[in-house]
């Protein structure tokens, strides 16, 4: 029978107390191209996997310090993605169903397994080759997903990361609320994965992309026979994300009829779907973002009050770009870093007259316009840096007055609209506050801001 090499490289630590036996089973294991290591009890075994990786491991269920069932167990523990095979004495079915139960992936009878031994052994290697990948994969998503990966060292930024933090281990309902661009599905998506569900589903939809109709049936899905077309029952979101999270971005756009069918969920847990009569129970978390004032839009009747008290249990404001001016170099270096990766360029970063026009760009956009920006730069960068020649033009030229020249990181102008924004920055755009920490008079303060074109 022909196996995979791929198995064939797998470690293998053999844990037997019959020297013979232990003896045998290495130098079958070995001949198959596998590299063994062995130990007669629980201590050295559980010692050479500290020092050592495995793959998979054969032990015997009794041993002179300890039952192998044990053993397997605290393995286990230790090492999710190491398989197990144990040994058992001829006809000794409970320890193996035990065994099995206590997550071996199999076990074999002694002296009577013997040509059991190499095809086992490979399925097992195989499957703990899988598992490996499976904890990488795992480990890469929860580093893309956790709080570490957004990037900033601004209060603003560290304060709303603190708040997020706090809440995520709850399941308090939160609303984020800021910009377009600023990230409420990556500060969404970690506060789902440094949560309790972590292990279930998330799923995000934009209330913004679907009419009343499409939405609805996306949300809460429908009985067969609902509408013309629905030939089966169809799950809707809530229903997929049953024990998980639903994060319902742009959720001030949602219609008002909608909304009350969410109010519904918060408070009971419960829905009916599209052309059904009986509700149907989940327990679903629910993260929403809003670029929109719902202070207003309940004023203005195009949102409900009672919804917005459920919704707003926990609300993080999520700060533009522009009042984080210095996270910029830090998010410009990460995004080069990726974009020249992604094209192979070989750009090592970018000159400081280029970062001094970032910093000048108002950022309407906030993160996703600035990635966009470095994404465009690297593009069109034939160099080892980033230049102002591969911005945008509305990024070329800041005009001051009826002048259109450039502004440079020596242009006086350029240093005074940057100072100035940055006071703003500090004062949350209080002008008053700020035109006294410029020791100038507040008409001043405003002719600069048109001057300048300071958003």
């Amino acid at each position: 029978m022909q196996y995979s090499n791929k198995s064939a490289q797998a470690k293998v630590l053999v844990i037997d107390d019959e020297e013979k036996i232990r003896t045998l089973l290495s130098k079958i294991i070995s001949l198959e191209g596998f590299e063994v290591v062995q130990a007669a009890d629980c201590k050295s075994g559980l010692k050479k996997l500290d020092q050592q990786a495995f793959d998979v491991v054969i032990c015997d269920v009794k041993l002179p310090d300890g039952s192998g069932v044990e053993l397997l167990k605290t393995i286990k523990e230790k090492y999710p993605a190491l398989e197990i095979i144990l040994l058992t004495a001829y006809g000794n079915i409970p320890d193996g169903v035990t065994a099995i139960k206590n997550g071996a992936f199999d076990y074999l009878t002694k002296g009577d397994d013997n040509n059991r031994v190499v095809p086992l052994l490979y399925k097992a290697a195989e499957k703990a080759t899988l598992n490996k990948r499976l904890q990488h994969l795992e480990q890469q998503l929860e580093k893309k997903y956790s709080f570490n990966s957004i990037l900033g060292q601004s209060k603003q930024i560290k304060a709303a990361i603190d708040a997020a933090t706090k809440v995520a281990s709850t399941d308090a309902t939160v609303l984020l609320n800021g910009e377009t661009g600023t990230g409420k599905e990556v500060f969404a998506q970690a506060i789902h994965t440094n949560s309790s569900r972590s292990n279930q589903t998330f799923i995000a939809v934009n209330c913004a992309a679907f009419s009343k109709e499409l939405l609805e049936n996306e949300l809460f899905g429908h009985k067969a026979g609902a509408f013309t077309g629905a030939v089966k029952d169809s799950k809707g979101i809530f229903e997929e994300a049953d024990k998980g999270t639903v994060f319902l971005d742009e959720i001030g756009e949602m219609p008002l009829e909608l909304q009350a069918k969410l109010l519904r969920v918060l408070e009971s847990g419960e829905f009916l779907k599209v052309g059904d009569s009986k509700s149907t129970k989940v327990n679903v978390r629910i993260v929403a973002a809003t670029n929109r004032d719902l202070q207003k839009e309940i004023e203005a009747g195009r949102f409900r009050e009672d919804l917005y008290y459920r919704i707003s249990v926990f609300t993080i404001p999520l700060p533009p770009l522009r009042e984080r001016i210095n996270d910029i170099e830090e998010l410009a270096a990460f995004f080069t870093k990726q974009f020249a990766a992604k094209t192979n360029a070989r750009i090592k970063g970018f000159s400081k007259e280029y970062l001094d026009a970032l910093k000048l760009h108002n950022w309407k956009g906030n993160i996703r316009e600035l990635k966009n920006v470095i994404e465009r730069s690297v593009i069109l960068t034939d160099g080892s840096e980033l230049l102002p020649s591969t911005l945008p033009a509305d990024f070329q030229y800041a005009g001051t007055g009826n002048n259109n020249k450039q502004l440079s990181a020596f242009d006086l102008a350029s240093a005074e609209k940057l100072h100035i924004q940055k006071v703003l920055n500090y004062t949350n755009g209080n002008k008053t506050e700020t035109a006294k920490l410029l020791n100038i008079a507040l008409t001043t303060l405003y002719r600069k801001i048109e001057e300048y074109k300071i958003g």
